[in-house]
């Protein structure tokens, strides 16, 4: 797969365009009673980019498992390999509040619209403050009757790496007795997380059969890694055309900025 400088080049026109245009929109829509109206203006926001994406960037994505979605509240455990499977969440999974790290809080325009929407945002750092941030946050939306998208490795990884999963997903699971749906994809072949360019081709994101409540937290932890990263790798196989490999774990940016302050403090 080769990049097209030409195709990425209008794609990125066509980002930031509706990007603009939608924010403003969102902007307007977030002052009007409930969620709404900011709900259909950034659900028609993702499906088009999906749209400008295949189109003007040359990369298709196939959406499999839908089926699988049970009915009622349940919490999605996803792969993030690029920017673009969060538009296929929004796209595609109805009345979902989403977990986000607080760089985007600090958007002026963006904090407004995060907070009228409902979105959980959580200190990317982690520790003990973030946890109780995402338990009663989450709290608020689960009680609320809606869907969670969350990120259990909360960042974007490279295709074939992957970060330590994190606990707050099975504090969530444990807390709202709700099913958890896994979700691998081969999207970082195409979008490279948030990079410019993009390779043209059919990328798919999966979802998977959803993990039944009840489960104790190292058993639920080992079969939402495991689902999620065997599958993953699966569809970069397919892909690619190259033997299913095991992903490698990786430390995380925050683990490496840790580490490199650790060293020169030595």
């Amino acid at each position: 797969m080769k990049p097209a400088p030409i195709r990425a080049a209008l794609f990125a026109v066509g980002y930031w365009t509706l990007s603009l245009f939608y924010a403003l929109v969102a902007a307007i829509a977030a002052a009007a009673p409930g969620r709404g109206a900011l709900t259909w203006v950034l659900r028609l926001y993702t499906r088009r980019m999906l749209w400008i994406l295949h189109w003007l960037g040359g990369v298709k994505i196939n959406v499999e498992g839908e089926e699988r979605l049970p009915p009622g509240a349940f919490i999605i455990a996803a792969k993030h390999h690029s920017w673009g499977d969060g538009f296929v969440m929004f796209a595609h999974v109805r009345n979902l509040a989403f977990v986000t790290g607080d760089h985007l809080e600090r958007i002026p325009l963006l904090r407004g619209i995060l907070k009228k929407f409902g979105a959980i945002v959580v200190n990317n750092c982690g520790g003990p403050e973030a946890r109780r941030a995402l338990s009663e946050s989450a709290a608020a939306a689960h009680a609320d009757g809606r869907r969670i998208l969350i990120y259990p490795e909360g960042n974007l990884a490279k295709p074939g790496e992957h970060f330590r999963y994190r606990t707050g997903i099975f504090h969530m699971y444990q807390d709202f007795g709700v099913p958890v749906v896994p979700v691998a994809t081969n999207l970082g072949l195409f979008w490279p997380q948030a990079e410019h360019r993009k390779n043209p081709g059919v990328a798919t994101v999966e979802f998977l059969d959803p993990i039944p409540t009840g489960l104790p937290r190292a058993e639920f932890m080992a079969r939402l890694e495991q689902t999620v990263e065997g599958r993953t790798q699966e569809l970069i196989a397919r892909a690619t055309g190259e033997p299913v490999r095991a992903s490698v774990l990786v430390p995380t940016p925050d683990e490496l900025a840790r580490a490199q302050a650790a060293t020169a403090a030595a």
